[in-house]
C-alpha cells in the first residue's frame, strides 16, 4: 500500500512551488515533501531574491519566454500566496538594472538583449542607460559607471518569506511535509516506488524529484539523467540604512528590512558554502563602485550557497515515458527557483497532473546533452 500518491524529494524552492501548485489543484492531501536537515547543502536558504528575465535565454528563446511568462505570473501567484498564509513577501516588481562596469560590457550586453529582444517578438521590452540615464533611476549610484539598462519586467522578493510561504500554504491545504528524510536509494515496482530514507521506507505512485544537487545522485536510480554542476555564489548584508535604491539589481538589492544584500560572485567546481576573504573584498569594492555612499557602512554578515547548474546553464526537465501511466518519475533542477515560483507553481504542477511536462519546455530535456 502505498504512503501517499505523490512524493516530493526535496523542500528547497523548486520542490515547495510544484508541492504548493499540486495543492491548488486539490491533490494535496495526497502529496507528501521530503526534505533533508538544516546541515545539508541549501540553496534556497542562500538565494539572492531576484525575478529576473533580462539577459536570460538570449540563446534559447524558451527559456526566455519560460522566463518573462513567470515574471508576469508573479503579481497573481504572489496575491495567492499572500492571502492564503498572510505572509508578505516583500514583493517589488518595477523593473530592475543591471549595471555594466566597463563601455566593452555595456556594448555586449547591449546586443545580447537586443537579440534576446527579437527573438521575443515583441515580448521583452528594455532600454540601455549611460551613466546620466542610470542616475535619473538611481541617484545615488557612482559617476564611474558608464550605463547598464533597465528592464520593466524584474524585480525582487525576500526568499526566506517566499519559502516560509510556500511551506505554509501546502501545509495549509493538506500537504504533508517531512524533514530529515534524505532518501537513500530508490526502487521501482510494477505500483511505483519504494524509496529508503533515513528514517525508514515509503512508497509511492508518482515520484518528483527535486532535490537539487542530490538529483545527479537519486534521477539515476530511476532511469532519468540530471548532469548538474555546483557554483559558489556569496553574499553580504549591511546593516540597515535608509532608502538609497529604487531599483534590484544582480550586484546590489535593498530589502524591505532596509539592509543592502551585496552578490552576485561564481566559483565553478565549488563544493562548500563557506565565505572567502577574497571574494568578500571583491564584492565590497564593486559595491563601493557602484554606490559610493556604501563607504563607512558596516558590514553585518555574510554567507555563501551553491548554485545547482546545467552544463549550458538552463534548466532541466526530465520524465519518464507517458505509456507508463500515473507511475511515472520526473526530475527537476534549474538554479532560478524564485523567478521560476509562479510558473512552477501556476502551471507546471497542475500539468504533471495531467500530460506530464508540457510541449513548451520540453527544450529542457537532458537529452540535448546526449551525442
Amino acid at each position: 500500500m502505498n504512503d501517499c500518491q505523490t512524493l516530493i524529494v526535496g523542500g528547497g524552492m523548486l520542490g515547495s512551488a510544484l508541492a504548493f501548485g499540486l495543492s491548488r489543484v486539490g491533490s494535496a492531501d495526497g502529496v507528501l515533501m521530503l526534505d533533508q536537515g538544516d546541515s545539508s547543502l541549501r540553496a534556497a536558504r542562500g538565494n539572492f531574491g531576484l525575478l529576473w528575465a533580462q539577459g536570460k535565454g538570449a540563446s534559447l528563446p524558451a527559456y526566455a519566454d519560460w522566463t518573462l511568462r513567470s515574471c508576469r505570473l508573479w503579481p497573481e501567484f504572489a496575491r495567492e500566496l499572500q492571502a492564503l498564509t498572510g505572509i508578505d513577501l516583500q514583493l517589488r516588481q518595477q523593473g530592475g538594472i543591471h549595471y555594466c562596469l566597463s563601455e566593452q560590457e555595456q556594448e555586449a550586453y547591449g546586443r545580447e538583449l537586443a537579440q534576446q529582444a527579437a527573438l521575443s517578438q515583441g515580448a521583452f521590452d528594455y532600454r540601455l542607460l549611460d551613466n546620466e540615464g542610470l542616475r535619473k533611476l538611481e541617484p545615488h549610484i557612482g559617476r564611474s559607471v558608464p550605463g547598464g539598462a533597465y528592464s520593466p519586467n524584474d524585480g525582487h522578493v525576500n526568499p526566506l518569506y517566499l519559502l516560509r510561504a510556500l511551506h505554509a500554504g501546502f501545509i495549509a491545504r493538506g500537504g504533508r511535509y517531512r524533514p530529515n528524510h534524505q532518501v537513500q536509494s530508490i526502487l521501482r515496482t510494477r505500483e511505483g516506488f519504494v524509496l529508503h530514507t533515513e528514517q525508514g521506507e515509503l512508497r509511492t505512485e508518482r515520484l518528483i524529484l527535486t532535490a537539487g544537487l542530490d538529483n545527479a545522485r537519486l534521477a539515476p536510480m530511476v532511469g532519468l539523467q540530471q548532469p548538474l554542476l555546483s557554483q559558489r555564489g556569496q553574499l553580504l548584508i549591511t546593516e540597515r540604512l535608509p532608502p538609497l535604491l529604487n531599483y534590484p539589481s544582480i550586484y546590489l538589492r535593498q530589502t524591505g528590512d532596509g539592509t543592502l544584500q551585496i552578490g552576485d560572485s561564481a566559483e565553478p567546481d565549488a563544493h562548500d558554502d563557506r565565505n572567502t576573504p577574497e571574494v568578500m573584498a571583491e564584492l565590497a569594492r564593486r559595491a563601493l563602485l557602484l554606490l559610493p555612499m556604501l563607504e563607512h557602512r558596516r558590514i553585518v554578515r555574510g554567507w555563501g550557497a551553491l548554485r545547482i547548474l546545467s552544463p549550458d546553464g538552463y534548466p532541466l526537465y526530465a520524465a519518464e515515458d507517458p505509456s507508463l501511466g500515473r507511475a511515472r518519475a520526473f526530475a527537476f533542477s534549474a538554479h532560478s527557483g524564485v523567478t521560476l515560483a509562479a510558473i512552477h507553481a501556476l502551471e507546471l504542477a497542475p500539468q504533471l497532473l495531467r500530460d506530464g511536462i508540457p510541449q513548451p519546455v520540453s527544450a529542457f530535456s537532458p537529452q540535448r546533452f546526449e551525442g
